[in-house]
């Protein structure tokens, strides 16, 4: 009986490594200026839709501090602006709390917006973290993000596939749009909005689509960590990916960002529709209740 005891009380196995997420994100802080190509391009998509909303968000909460410019943005928004920070050594530097997204322990309904510009598909308990999130905010808080989904990087997962490469998974699982709204309404949001925009990239080779990853913190963080690619192996994919170049020797790569928003419940909100009837955008969603 206390065998069996023992056997229950442990925790399903981690998909990803935290101390590996905690390196790339310090990792981030060590790059030239613009060598995240896609920070960018989330946090300005982010900031429109943020814009379609008439309401002030005087307490806010910015998951990573890699973006200082979106931070500065915020805080022209908030008058108090904190960042929770994975990396310790980003968190240091730049004032951050430091802590994951899915660990997070701060005094519930004390933001009245949080925005995540990506990692919610890589954190080891998905629900657990919007859990949180939604408890930390005020009622009829808004949490608005976006994360890298599912569809991304088909020719990169093609390429790792090819003959002679090690068929261990190197890549992470990826949530789908329909996931993305099922579980905003399964953790307590209301009113919750998921829509997608695909971004093509070309790349000359594989090699560069790899520093974009790096760069963007988007390399693999399983755990455990798979082994390192020999040189035969590199070399095919590198040319299992080239193989599927456009008549001009450049691979046009797909990175699908899938957007999300939810609000923390209020009395005065409106009721949800019936499930499957929604025709609104997600501009009308964010509007404020009227």
């Amino acid at each position: 009986m206390r065998r069996h005891k023992r056997r229950m009380s442990q925790q399903p196995p981690s998909l990803f490594s935290s101390a590996r997420h905690r390196a790339q994100r310090d990792r981030l802080a060590r790059l030239p200026a613009g060598a995240n190509f896609l920070a960018p391009i989330i946090a300005e998509t982010l900031l429109d839709r943020l814009s379609m909303v008439t309401r002030d968000f005087p307490r806010i909460l910015l998951i990573g501090a890699h973006d200082a410019a979106l931070a500065d943005r915020l805080r022209g928004i908030g008058r108090d602006v904190k960042i929770l920070e994975a990396g310790p050594g980003l968190a240091a530097a730049t004032g951050a709390i430091a802590g994951e997204a899915d660990t997070i322990d701060l005094p519930f309904a004390s933001f009245d917006l949080i925005v995540w510009p990506g990692g919610l598909d890589s954190v080891n308990d998905v629900p657990g973290a919007l859990v949180r999130l939604r408890a930390l905010l005020a009622p009829d808080g808004l949490l608005l993000g976006a994360f890298v989904g599912d569809g991304s990087l088909g020719r990169l997962r093609r390429a790792v596939m090819t003959d002679g490469v090690r068929p261990i998974a190197r890549m992470h699982p990826q949530i789908d749009l329909a996931a993305t709204g099922n579980l905003l309404q399964r953790t307590g949001f209301t009113m919750p909005v998921a829509d997608v925009d695909d971004l093509t990239v070309r790349y000359g080779d594989w090699f560069a689509l790899v520093r974009d990853l790096r760069a963007a913190g988007l390399s693999s963080r399983l755990s455990p960590a798979p082994p390192p690619l020999t040189r035969e192996e590199t070399a095919r994919i590198a040319l299992a990916f080239a193989a599927q170049a456009d008549p001009d020797g450049r691979v046009a790569e797909t990175i699908r960002i899938i957007h999300f928003s939810g609000w923390a419940p209020h009395p005065d909100q409106p009721r949800p529709a019936r499930r499957g009837s929604g025709t609104a955008s997600l501009a009308a969603a964010l509007k404020p209740k009227g």
